[in-house]
């Protein structure tokens, strides 16, 4: 069947907000007087929810709940303030959104960034921009890779899950996307490594936006 819709994953696809996370998280670590990392290592860190970042981000010996609950909260102060230092789309990302929406596909966003700051970010750089659904990481909704809130989306769209293409740049989403039954592209250009794409269940991997529409037309 032809696809209908896709689903993009956020951070690391539609938009570049490593830095801004990474700042973000580093000014809470210092604040509770441990190191804080280059940004780079955040590429490793993010993907899962703010709470496995500083399950990662954190020193082993103080990877415990109480202080994992501290530093979410923390965060969310912080990177309220931040949120949009730095943060941008990535190249060719507004033209591909914009030839989907004109070849009548309808756009959605899954993202484990918080809800809040997911419809903020796509409020702020995408304005005018149609989504059908936007879903971030709330309560009662469990983290990609479960596919629940994929399987969300198919519903409140009313399409067939087989017919979204879903975009994303890790294996957690190449595995919320083929745990929905949905066609999993692997975003390049992303946080995390081809190599972890393919590993992830990736049946594409494009190199830049645009290639995107290659995909669809030959489905």
């Amino acid at each position: 069947m032809p696809f209908q819709a896709v689903v993009f994953d956020l951070d690391g696809t539609l938009l570049d907000t490593l830095a801004d996370i990474g700042n973000s998280a580093n000014r809470v670590l210092e604040e509770f007087g441990f190191p804080a990392h280059p940004l780079d290592r955040y590429r490793h860190f993010v993907g899962e929810g703010v709470a496995r970042l500083f399950e990662r981000a954190l020193p082993v010996e103080s990877v415990r709940p109480e202080r994992i609950a501290q530093c979410v909260d923390a965060f969310r102060r912080v990177y309220r303030e931040h949120w949009n230092d730095t943060t941008r789309p990535y190249p060719g990302v507004p033209e591909l959104l914009a030839e989907l929406t004109d070849r009548g596909l309808r756009l959605a966003v899954l993202s484990n960034k918080p809800d809040e700051f997911t419809r903020l970010c796509i409020d702020r750089h995408f304005p005018g921009r149609e989504f059908a659904a936007v879903v971030g990481q709330q309560a009662g909704l469990p983290c990609k890779p479960d596919p629940a809130g994929a399987l969300l989306i198919a519903r409140r769209m009313a399409i067939p899950a087989e017919q979204f293409a879903y975009l994303g740049d890790s294996a957690v989403d190449m595995q919320t996307a083929r745990a929905a039954g949905m066609h999993a592209v692997g975003a390049a250009w992303g946080f995390r490594s081809v190599d972890e794409l393919h590993a992830g269940g990736a049946e594409r991997i494009i190199e830049r936006p645009e290639e995107l529409i290659a995909v669809i037309d030959v489905h």
